[in-house]
Parts: structure tokens; C-alpha cells; sequence
């Protein structure tokens, strides 16, 4: 994070996302506002939907990392997913 971005996220929580389509993305939210455990990441392209999920995982201060959820099973209707972010290729979520 440049000082520049560093400047515009004062006062407010910084969430990182690590690995998965997202990775490198930063998400800021309000202190006030609660962060959801899970983000649900549905890719749309010309063949079937891809859907990802990163879970939560707290730092030290104030946010935390999204943290790509690695499994063989499809859990595309995960019901404890309490955001969901969509895009496709060349959509930018950040």
C-alpha cells in the first residue's frame, strides 16, 4: 500500500484478499460497519459459473485478510456466505 492509499483508508478497517481471483484486492470499511465471515466471489464467463469463497481471518489492528477457502467440494450455496461479490474477467470489485 502506497502512502497515498495509506491516507485515503485512515479511519477506517482495511480487509486485504489472499490468493484465489481476488488476490491482491483491498476491500475498507467503516468501524462501524461489521465485516461478513465469508465473501462469496461468483466469476461469470460464457461457460458455467465459478464460485469462490474466502473466509475472514483477523490481524492485529483494525481488519483483516480474506483468506481463499481451498476445497474439492462444490459449495456454491454455502449458506453461512454472508457477502457476495460478482464479476467477471474484466470486472474490477475492488
Amino acid at each position: 500500500m502506497t502512502a497515498e492509499e495509506a491516507s485515503l483508508t485512515r479511519g477506517r478497517d482495511v480487509y486485504w484478499f489472499v490468493g484465489g481471483p481476488l488476490d491482491g484486492r483491498v476491500d475498507t470499511r467503516a468501524p462501524s460497519e461489521p465485516a461478513p465471515c465469508t465473501v462469496r466471489y461468483v466469476h461469470l464467463h460464457d461457460g458455467p459459473k465459478i464460485v469462490h469463497h474466502y473466509d475472514l481471518h483477523q490481524v492485529a489492528g483494525h481488519g483483516g485478510e480474506y483468506r481463499f477457502r481451498y476445497s474439492s467440494a462444490d459449495e456454491s450455496d454455502d449458506p453461512m456466505s454472508d457477502e457476495l461479490i460478482s464479476g467477471d474477467a474484466e470486472d474490477d470489485t475492488s
